[in-house]
């Protein structure tokens, strides 16, 4: 079976050496069970300055990525041609219009750009996700991405959360983290993601491990007695407690009553 297959544009790709050579993941790369490779926005660029945004049009606070340097870069990526082949060619200014394309058999790989207004990332989001051969990831920066960005290049835009980041890194690096964890022979025990949370509609159970007591708290004798059955209701039971006062939504109560 090939390598998931995951690529990352950024205009920072050194912010990813540290993620992706650390821990699971980073075994899972050196093994081959997942390709991730990162690219530099910036050698799509045309001008001595690199420039990758500017003004918006109708005026307001912070820089726009350009709608240009983003295409060029993933026609690039989608069919692994050089940056060399395809800088500059989409439209700029009055210039006419491109004749060639370069999507790969007439289509794209799921390219996801992350984003605050996306679809929440969940794990059901990351099962579908995980399903893919390929995914492409976005990074924005500054104020957004020209729009033309969002209708012609992005498949997905995916929001990790109602909060505002510097840019896309760490959004792309939690759909990273997701993602390939659900991919077989990343983790060590392939049960281990059926039980977490969120994967059956519930938070996971507690858990616990020796010393049997720390400072006055005991491990709840169930999880010592042996009783596999016991043990089992036991952790559907604290599942659903804790479910139900930390975040009652999942169960279909929003307000908690």
């Amino acid at each position: 079976m090939s390598a998931v297959r995951i690529d990352v544009l950024t205009i920072f790709p050194g912010w990813f050496e540290g993620p992706l050579t650390t821990s699971l993941l980073g075994r899972a790369i050196t093994d081959g069970v997942v390709d991730v490779r990162v690219h530099d926005l910036r050698d799509w660029t045309t001008d001595r300055h690199r420039s990758v945004d500017d003004a918006p049009y109708g005026g307001g606070a912070g820089m726009v990525m350009r709608a240009d340097v983003w295409i060029d870069a993933c026609e690039a990526v989608w069919n692994d041609l050089d940056a060399e082949v395809t800088r500059g060619r989409t439209v700029r200014g009055d210039d006419p219009p491109a004749t060639e394309t370069y999507t790969a058999g007439g289509s794209r790989p799921r390219t996801v750009l992350l984003t605050p207004r996306g679809r929440p990332l969940t794990q059901a989001l990351a099962t579908e996700l995980a399903a893919e051969d390929r995914l492409v990831l976005l990074c924005g920066r500054y104020e957004g991405i020209d729009e033309r960005v969002h209708e012609l290049v992005a498949t997905d835009e995916v929001s990790v959360g109602d909060y505002v980041l510097f840019g896309g890194e760490v959004a792309a690096a939690a759909v990273i983290e997701t993602v390939t964890r659900l991919v077989p022979g990343v983790l060590g025990n392939q049960t281990s993601p059926a039980e977490e949370s969120f994967t059956s509609g519930l938070l996971e159970y507690p858990h616990y491990t020796r010393p049997a007591e720390v400072r006055g708290h005991r491990v709840p004798e169930v999880l010592a007695s042996g009783d596999h059955g016991a043990v089992a209701r036991w952790r559907d039971q604290r599942s659903r407690e804790l479910t139900r006062e930390r975040r009652p939504d999942l169960l279909g109560d929003p307000e908690g009553a």
